[in-house]
């Protein structure tokens, strides 16, 4: 009789479902895990509705800064008296409704895909139970919410738990007027005056979603600039954007605390300051979830941040049991969560594998316009991690910008100086996650800036401006072409 191995993946997010289908395909018989549905916080809430709430905001947008310039005219009851009221507006609960209904739909795909191929779902919350067995195998103990459990053997173990929001102790979301990410869409009604607190990636995204959608924002941001961990260049563009805008940008304001006063929110700074809205959204970081799931008795090491240690093929310090995601910290992007957990099947299985390498990475921050990146960055070139020539040419100077009225935004390329590979990149525009396609493709693939030079590209096209800055590089056999 043939031996099947059997594989226990815990969570069912990016990590996990990706893994499980990688396990099936090759032979294994796979159990995943899961108490939300599949999918993870990246369906249900994180990414998938952020963005389908982020797609309503870029219509308004795009309207909004464009449409007078294009020459568009809306009807509406007063045609003859000039007034600045808006003409578009936005049903924040219908929103919020399409918003549920995507995520559950693609959740609901997921599932059918992993049964599919061939895999177990269970319901549950899942940890480890004690030591490895003397052949080598895991048990996962699941406690069901009637709180009946199942003992799980397993020949390995995949820990893909994701995180939760952070929260502080005297800023407690109620759901109602303060809130985390988790909770925006239960949203009926556009807030009036929205604080927003934390200016990482998920606070410029929803600030800069909420005020396009029609709410007075106030960001409040404890270091000298928004997106303290992107590009400085990008960043400046967007914070440019924001205040132009009408947003409130508060740099260097830590926050508190967040009480309800009524039918509005008091957010308490460092410096004595109290600023005032109708809803507050704290978006203070996330916490990986670890706890209760007896990891460290198991062997596996967990970070000082509560993280699970991993190497480059998603080993954890414990035998037979790897992990994958937001729980191990290593970049809180759905991507490379599934990244992982495939590593780390194909690890166990014995199939072909590379190891994890994050400068291969395209990430992007879903703001107005949009900020994508891939591989080397301007810190590492500021800090001497390596030898780099680099040319940014803003999309002003771009035909197709011009006819889109496009004014933010640019294209910058990393090159090295001897052989022109491309180490790196930075897209500053609307879609710029489409565009910064091509430039992975050169980092993957170690292109040169000639090759990306002499291929064609459409004219008119915002792809023309990445030709361009490749060009110049090319070009430039001296000097950093900044």
């Amino acid at each position: 009789m043939e031996y099947v191995t059997r594989i226990v993946i815990i969570g069912g997010g990016p990590g996990g479902y990706e893994a499980a289908l990688v396990a099936a395909q090759l032979g294994a018989e796979v159990t995943v895990v899961d108490c939300d549905g599949l999918g993870g916080a990246s369906v249900l809430t994180d990414c998938v509705p952020s963005k389908t709430l982020i797609a309503t905001a870029e219509v308004m947008t795009t309207f909004d800064s464009s449409y007078e310039e294009l020459g568009i005219i809306v009807a509406d009851d007063t045609p003859h008296i000039d007034t600045p009221a808006r003409v578009v507006g936005v049903d924040l609960g219908k929103v919020n409704r399409r918003v549920k209904r995507l995520a559950l739909a693609q959740s609901h795909d997921i599932t059918a895909s992993v049964t599919r191929a061939g895999a177990r779902v269970v319901r549950g919350r899942g940890r480890l139970d004690g030591q490895q067995g003397q052949d080598g195998s895991r048990k996962v103990v699941v406690r069901a919410a009637d709180g009946s459990e199942e003992t799980l053997v397993a020949d390995a173990v995949l820990i893909a738990t994701g995180g939760h929001p952070r929260e502080l102790a005297d800023a407690q979301p109620d759901g109602e007027r303060i809130l985390n990410w988790t909770q925006v869409y239960d949203l009926n009604e556009l807030p009036e005056e929205l604080i927003v607190v934390g200016s990482g990636v998920t606070g410029a995204e929803f600030a800069g979603a909420y005020q396009a959608l029609g709410s007075k924002v106030t960001l409040v941001s404890s270091r000298d600039r928004v997106l303290p961990g992107e590009d400085p260049d990008a960043a400046a563009v967007l914070e440019d954007v924001f205040r132009r805008r009408g947003m409130n940008v508060m740099a260097r304001s830590r926050a508190q605390s967040a009480k309800r006063v009524g039918d509005r929110v008091e957010v308490a700074l460092a410096d004595g300051r109290v600023i005032t809205g109708t809803h507050c959204l704290m978006a203070v970081g996330a916490i990986p979830n670890t706890e209760g799931m007896g990891l460290e008795e198991a062997g596996v090491k967990l970070r000082d941040s509560g993280h699970i240690w991993t190497d480059k093929v998603s080993r954890t310090t414990a035998p037979g049991v790897y992990a994958a995601g937001d729980v191990t910290g290593v970049f809180a992007l759905a991507s490379v969560a599934a990244m992982q957990g495939r590593i780390a099947m194909y690890h166990f299985l014995g199939d072909a594998v590379a190891p994890l390498n994050l400068k291969t990475v395209s990430s992007n921050v879903f703001t107005d316009p949009e900020i994508a990146t891939v591989g080397y960055t301007q810190a590492d070139v500021d800090a001497g991690k390596i030898d780099a020539r680099v040319v940014k040419l803003p999309l002003l100077r771009n035909p197709r910008a011009k006819m889109q009225g496009i004014r933010d935004g640019f294209v910058k390329i990393f090159c090295r100086p001897g052989t022109g590979i491309v180490v790196g990149g930075v897209v500053v525009a609307p879609r710029a996650s489409e565009l910064i396609h091509p430039i992975s493709i050169a980092v993957d693939n170690n292109l040169t800036v000639e090759q990306i030079a002499n291929a064609f590209t459409v004219y008119p096209s915002l792809s023309g401006s990445i030709a361009e800055v490749a060009r110049q590089l090319h070009t430039r056999k001296t000097g950093d072409g900044g």
